[in-house]
């Protein structure tokens, strides 16, 4: 069974993705357009061609993007490549430390202030 992709749904998506209004949305397609039509657009299974170009147009995305993306698709592909990057990362690579970070700056802290320690010593001797 062939799964139907929701473009009013993918509009949506790409829209909120893109951080745009559905009214700046409504603006660019034209006049005739407002923030209602746009809620109901996002509703339709399936556009028009002529719609969904105009729409593409105005998000700035490929028309093929609303009329074939699957979030479910994407997600399993994003979780096969994490997946897949620690299996075949090889030797050496590490995603846990086995230090804290915050001790080793720490540390840096304290050697720093020592050698602060000893230039002003330095400088009273220097001066005596």
């Amino acid at each position: 069974m062939a799964k139907t992709i929701h473009q009013g749904r993918n509009v949506k998506r790409f829209r909120e993705m893109l951080g745009i209004k559905q009214e700046a949305l409504a603006l660019g397609l034209g006049d005739e357009w407002n923030q209602q039509k746009i809620s109901l657009l996002e509703q339709k299974e399936t556009l028009e061609q002529g719609l969904l170009e105009q729409v593409a147009k105005v998000l700035k995305v490929p028309v093929e993007a609303i009329r074939n993306f699957d979030e479910e698709v994407a997600i399993q592909n994003i979780q096969n490549n994490y997946d897949n990057a620690i299996v075949h990362a090889g030797p050496g690579f590490n995603y846990y430390c086995s230090f804290n970070p915050l001790d080793k700056l720490m540390e840096l802290v304290e050697e720093n202030r020592r050698l602060y320690e000893r230039l002003l010593e330095s400088e009273k001797r220097t001066r005596e």
